[in-house]
């Protein structure tokens, strides 16, 4: 039996800004109350379980999104989206997105493992398929936000090995060329570019 040649690994050095944990959704099936006051943390590290997600946030251990538990997004993205609508900076934790990182392209990462490593350790993820905008970003961010965000959403994934990912500098490793210039691009997923 001959082995399968090792993937190539991209380093690519990002920081992780910010760590979204939530226990309840502040948006997600609330379209006639207005968004939920939910204590939502910014945490300086957070733990993750293979298979379940970030302790303490709402999808850990959801069957329903264990393949999607945690959202990973560029901040590079809505920095473009608030130069695009003409507003002022805009919130990276009213997006919801639960790990916002400076310095790396998502989409490219799309049906790929790829790993952070931080002086925490390594984390692998999966990721498994893009993190789309709901409506409530034209009433959280700014009017026009959703429209803008679509195809630079972030991306949603699976938890594949157990860690500790706090803030800071680490190290995105990933099967494939990722372009830092492009991580405030939309992107047009095609099928042929999915799992």
């Amino acid at each position: 039996m001959i082995p399968e040649p090792a993937q190539p690994a991209y380093r690519h050095d990002v920081e992780i800004l910010h760590l979204l944990v939530s226990p309840a959704h502040a948006y997600f099936g609330r379209a006639r109350e207005g968004a939920a006051d939910v204590p939502t943390t910014d945490a300086e590290h957070v733990e993750l379980v293979a298979g379940k997600g970030i302790v303490g946030d709402r999808f850990f251990g959801k069957a329903a999104h264990m393949d999607a538990a945690v959202t990973v997004f560029a901040v590079e993205a809505l920095e473009a989206i608030a130069t695009e609508l003409g507003t002022a900076p805009l919130d990276p934790l009213l997006t919801r997105r639960n790990v916002v990182i400076r310095g790396a392209e998502l989409a490219p990462l799309l049906g790929h493992d790829f790993a952070l490593e931080s002086r925490a350790g390594l984390v692998r993820l999966k990721a498994g398929r893009p993190a789309h905008p709901c409506a409530w970003m034209d009433e959280m961010l700014a009017p026009g936000a959703h429209n803008a965000m679509r195809g630079r959403g972030g991306v949603r994934c699976q938890v594949l090995s157990d860690g500790v990912l706090p803030r800071g500098a680490a190290v995105l490793i990933s099967p494939v060329p990722l372009d830092p210039d492009r991580a405030g691009d939309a992107t047009v997923l095609r099928p042929s570019r999915l799992p």
